[in-house]
């Protein structure tokens, strides 16, 4: 399958399916962490090529609760706004399966409710991170390795350069339940 990576500068999930074989490209303004098949430019200059399959991770700063004290500044500014446009931009595209990954926020207001929430620790790490997940054509995500002993490890990270990058980047093996599960699904024949 033809699948884009939105917004993901990481390149795990990228690899997670060139590994099993799909044609995966990650696209980002930011260089990849990873070297190989990434575009390094605007999303939307990449969403009308033909992608069988979206994982996208729009950039959550302006729409996140965990930075809901900054709220009406980003509302009087726009920043929100432009954000909420974005997303949307995203869960509207015209790709036969998509998946909008975004930590609990607004979207869920401006948008609708996700289709599942995931924990990091359900997948083979030992950290709780709630992220939200609007599926399109996908099913939820079955939980491949249940850890019992969980941290509060990410969103305590000091300040830094990096802190945002961290906090936002995704798990290796979510990445990996996501190949794994949604890469044998094949295309989908009518986009809804």
């Amino acid at each position: 399958m033809n699948i884009l990576i939105a917004c993901e500068e990481s390149g795990k999930v990228r690899e997670a399916f060139r590994l099993l074989g799909h044609n995966a490209w990650s696209c980002d303004i930011q260089p990849s962490r990873i070297p190989g098949h990434h575009y390094q430019k605007d999303i939307r200059d990449v969403l009308g090529l033909p992608w069988d399959m979206m994982i996208a991770f729009p950039p959550c700063t302006d729409l996140a609760v965990s930075g809901s004290r900054w709220f009406k500044e980003k509302q009087k500014d726009g920043r929100q706004k432009a954000s909420i446009d974005f997303f949307l931009m995203l869960a509207y595209s015209k790709i036969g399966r998509i998946c909008l990954e975004n930590p609990v926020g607004i979207m869920s207001t401006h948008y609708r409710k996700p289709d599942q929430i995931i924990q990091p620790w359900q997948f083979g790490h030992g950290e709780t991170k709630a992220t939200c997940l609007w599926l399109k054509n996908l099913p939820a995500l079955v939980p491949t390795n249940i850890v019992q002993g969980r941290e509060h490890r990410i969103w305590r990270l000091p300040p830094g350069p990096d802190r945002q990058r961290l906090r936002s980047e995704t798990f290796q093996g979510i990445a990996e339940a996501m190949a794994c599960q949604w890469g044998r699904l094949g295309p989908v024949l009518f986009s809804s």
